[in-house]
């Protein structure tokens, strides 16, 4: 039978208080320590929260594309995309933010909770031109709370084992998901064609 926690204290009840690092680790800012982590990656997954309800979606380039600005602030381009914009259509209305860094081979991750605005000045956008594009705007990310996280998900998932990986081949392509979605949709040829859309929309 279900028993469905539903408030605060049957929390702390079934789980008991964070301590030790759990608890020294969290601080308000960027430490030296921490922007070496940031500095380092290539991958970061941003949260947001909207009306329509929340969003999750992943951000890389070569390391250092987060700039770290100084204790409390870091800046990260909003690359190319599909022009969905979930992530600053949510922004503009709730500016709460939260950052997950990974590093390839490192079974920490490293995570920023704050607040963001997003910055289309020209000149700004310029500084992080990849591969002569410029993003059309720059989310500048104001630190409130930053800690590592332990390693124990990582290591559960085998995350970075290359024996565990499977091939694209292992599982529907993108575009036979979409035509199941609309019989109308030529999956085979969104499919063929993608590669060459790639590189050419990358940045």
């Amino acid at each position: 039978m279900p028993q469905i926690v539903t408030s605060q204290a049957e929390l702390e009840a079934l789980y008991g208080a964070p301590q030790g690092a759990a608890v020294i680790k969290e601080i308000d800012h960027i430490s030296a320590h921490y922007r070496r982590f940031i500095e380092v990656s290539p991958f970061v997954v941003v949260a947001t929260s909207g009306p329509e309800g929340l969003d999750c979606t992943p951000r890389g380039d070569p390391a250092g594309f987060v700039r770290v600005v100084d204790r409390h602030t870091v800046m990260l381009p909003d690359r190319r995309g599909n022009n969905r914009i979930d992530t600053l259509r949510n922004l503009v209305r709730d500016p709460r933010i939260s950052l997950l860094f990974l590093i390839p081979g490192i079974g920490r991750t490293l995570r920023i909770n704050g607040r963001a605005a997003i910055d289309a000045d020209p000149a700004l956008c310029a500084s992080f031109t990849m591969e002569g594009k410029a993003p059309r705007s720059v989310i500048v990310v104001t630190a409130e709370r930053v800690y590592t996280q332990c390693p124990k998900a990582l290591i559960r998932s085998h995350i970075w084992d290359a024996n565990r990986h499977l091939k694209e081949s292992d599982l529907p392509s993108s575009g036979q998901m979409i035509q199941a979605l609309a019989q109308d949709f030529d999956g085979e040829t969104y499919d063929r064609q993608y590669p060459e859309r790639l590189k050419e929309t990358i940045y």
